[in-house]
This record gives C-alpha cells, structure tokens and sequence, in this order.
C-alpha cells in the first residue's frame, strides 16, 4: 500500500479544517436563529394584544430576517460630523434654490398648513429639504425589518424600538402606507419627513383630504404633519427661531439651549446683532455651537421646537438656516472656526470626480462621502502631506485641484 504523499496529506488536512470551521459556524448561528424566531415571536404576540389584525400581522414578518440596522446605530452624522461640515452639505445653494422653487410649487399645501397650524412655509419646507432632500432620500430599508431587527438586536433602547416596530405594524393596520410604499431609514424613519412609526400615529395628518395619512406619497400630507408636529412641540406663530449675535471681546458668561434668559439680560452681556441694533423682547438662549470663537446665536423656543424633531443642535440649527435662506435671508456670516471649511454637495461631487481621475474607485460621484471614498481620502491626503483623517473638507479639495 503506497503512502499518501505530503501535500495530499496537507490538502486533506485543509478540507478537514474547512469542514470543522463550517460546522462550527453553523453551530453558532442555531442559537442566534432561535433567539431571533424566539424575540419575533414575542413581537408578534406584543402586536396582536396591541390591536393590530392577524393577517397584517404574519403578511409583515412571515420569513422576516435582521437586517444591518444596528450597525448604523452610533454613526448619525448629526452626532458624529463637525457642526461646519454638518451644515455646509445640509445648507448649500442647490437646496436653497429648489426649496425656493417649492415653496411656490406647493404653495396651496404651505397655505393650508401655514393657517391651520401657525407654522410658516420656509421652516415647513426647510424640514423637508434636510429630512430627505425634498423627496428623494427616504431611505431603501423596510420598516417593519429594520425595526424587529432593533428591538431584537440592539444593545440598548429595545423596549423604545418594541414600541416602534408595533406602531409600525398598527400603521400598515390603518391602511394609510401600503407596505411596498413602507421603507425608510435604518432607524425605521420613512416618508417625505421621515416620521417615526409611533409619531406618525399621534401626528400625521390628512392634509389633502383623501382620506388617507400618507407621508410616503403625497407631499401636502407631509407638510401639514410636520406642521402639526412642529406646533405641538412648542412652536409660536410670529416668532423667530433666533438670529445670529456678536459676543463681547473675551465673553466668559453663560451659554446652552436651555439657559434662557430676557433679552435685558443678553445686552446687558454685550451681546448685540450683527449690525449692531437692539435684541429685542422675549427670552432667548445663547447657543454656541462651535465654542465662544464661531458662529454665536440667540434662540427662542421655536429653535426648540425644531429641535425636538431631532434632539441634535446641528440638526435644528441646519433647518433654521435653510428656512432663513428659504426667507432671502443671508446665511451664518461669521467664519467657522476652523482652517478646513466643510464642502457643499457641489464640492463633494467635485472631489469624487477628482479622486476618481487619479485613479480611485470611489462609486458614483453623487456628493456621499461613504466608507470608499474616505478612505481614497486617507490615501490621498498620506500621499499629498496632509493630515490622514479622511475627511472630506477643502483642503483636500485644493489639494485635488492642484492649487
């Protein structure tokens, strides 16, 4: 009998290992199949005590699978990006100028929801613009998917994502969002003004009149909930969200959202307008979004009220900008306080465009500054004697132009 020579000895060895890997893959993955079928179940069960029809029911999560939701959980960009570079794609030119087209589009629907809920057109049309780009980013993720999968899956908030993932399902109950019409953001988000399920059901509202509430199709819908939300969130008729201020040389007083004092006590600060005149009446807060040496703003209630659509500051302070450019007012006038300026999407495409002509795959050159195209600008900037971060600012722009 021949002996088996060396390297049959050594393949065999390999398919054997392959084989043991693969079994044991398999193992691992029985426990996370059963503790996904266990939680869905419960979920299902959850549904049906709240209400919510059998049939809608099995028709939303028969052979129902997790999807990558909450794998986007700690990268919101309201949260993770620099306010500059937050707001300089958020308030660009090309959505001032198609909010402004818009607004005279849809001028019957702003009308309407303007007199029924107080809240003027530019702040209404400015959430839409940040929310999903008038339209056009909803989100690819069903709904109901990517919220069993939160309420499954993520490390924390689950009873918050339970609550969602029922609402959802009481939504497609209602009728009012067919179920191919229900997809949206990784956080189950969706529509023109990416309501979450729950606030859908106690805020949107049938603007159009046709007897549906339909964010996902029908624009008026839209603008009229986000009305009604911004109103019950606080908003006042007639008062400005707040407007940009001078600190006094070396101002040391107090700032933050919720600090809110009488204008008296602001100018007895310093604190002016730009132009020098008076602050006015009312209260307002001091909010310094970038520390004591950018941009300064004093705030009303209704910057809150934006605000609690997204409980970030660079959030509400993009809407509040856009809805002021909406107005043909000037943007945020005082510098950033940095030496790399953030990009509009103009920029962004640009810079794709730039990377992708020395040589880089980074995709479709349509201004998303994704995981290939930060890192070309990691390699980029190595190769240019920049600092490697891989972010998308004007220095590396300027570098790519060749200036």
């Amino acid at each position: 009998m021949k002996k088996p020579r060396p390297y049959a000895r050594i393949r065999g060895m390999r398919a054997n290992h392959l084989l043991a890997a693969l079994a044991a893959l398999l193992f691992a993955a029985a426990p996370a199949r059963a503790e996904w079928s266990s939680c869905l179940s419960g979920l299902r069960a959850a549904a049906a005590g709240a209400g919510v029809g059998q049939q809608t029911i099995a028709s939303a999560t028969n052979g129902l699978a997790p999807n990558d939701a909450v794998s986007f959980m700690d990268k919101q960009p309201e949260f993770t990006t620099p306010v500059w570079d937050y707001v300089a794609g958020l308030v660009d030119e090309e959505r001032v100028d198609e909010g402004r087209v818009l607004l005279h589009q849809h001028s019957r629907a702003l009308h309407a929801a303007e007199s029924r809920y107080g809240v003027d057109a530019p702040t209404i049309v400015a959430v839409w613009g940040v929310e999903s780009d008038f339209g056009k980013s909803f989100g690819k993720r069903p709904v109901v998917q990517s919220l069993a999968t939160l309420a499954c899956e993520a490390p924390r908030r689950n009873d918050y994502w339970r609550k969602e993932f029922i609402a959802a399902l009481k939504v497609l109950d209602h009728g009012d969002i067919a179920p191919e019409e229900f997809y949206g953001s990784w956080a189950g988000a969706f529509g023109h003004t990416q309501f979450m399920p729950s606030t859908f059901l106690g805020m949107a509202v049938d603007l159009d009149g046709d007897g549906r509430r339909n964010i996902a199709s029908s624009a008026a819908d839209s603008l009229g909930s986000t009305a009604n939300y911004l109103r019950r969130s606080g908003w006042r008729a007639g008062m400005p969200w707040g407007f940009e201020v001078r600190l006094p040389e070396g101002y040391s007083g107090p700032s933050g959202r919720k600090g809110r004092q009488s204008m008296g006590f602001w100018q007895s600060r310093g604190v002016t307008r730009l132009d020098g005149g008076g602050l006015g009446e009312g209260t307002a807060a001091l909010l310094l979004p970038a520390g004591r040496n950018g941009p300064a703003f004093l705030v009303t209630k209704n910057f809150d009220a934006v605000y609690a659509y997204n409980a970030s500051e660079s959030y509400a302070l993009a809407i509040c900008v856009l809805s002021d450019r909406l107005r043909g007012r000037p943007g945020i006038q005082t510098p950033w306080p940095t030496d790399d300026p953030g990009l509009s999407r103009a920029e962004r495409r640009e810079l794709q465009a730039l990377l992708t002509r020395s040589g880089y795959d980074v995709g479709e050159s349509d201004g998303v500054i994704g995981t290939k195209t930060k890192e070309a600008i990691a390699d980029f900037q190595s190769r240019a004697g920049l600092q490697r971060n891989g972010r998308a600012g004007l220095k590396v722009l300027n570098a790519l132009r060749g200036r």
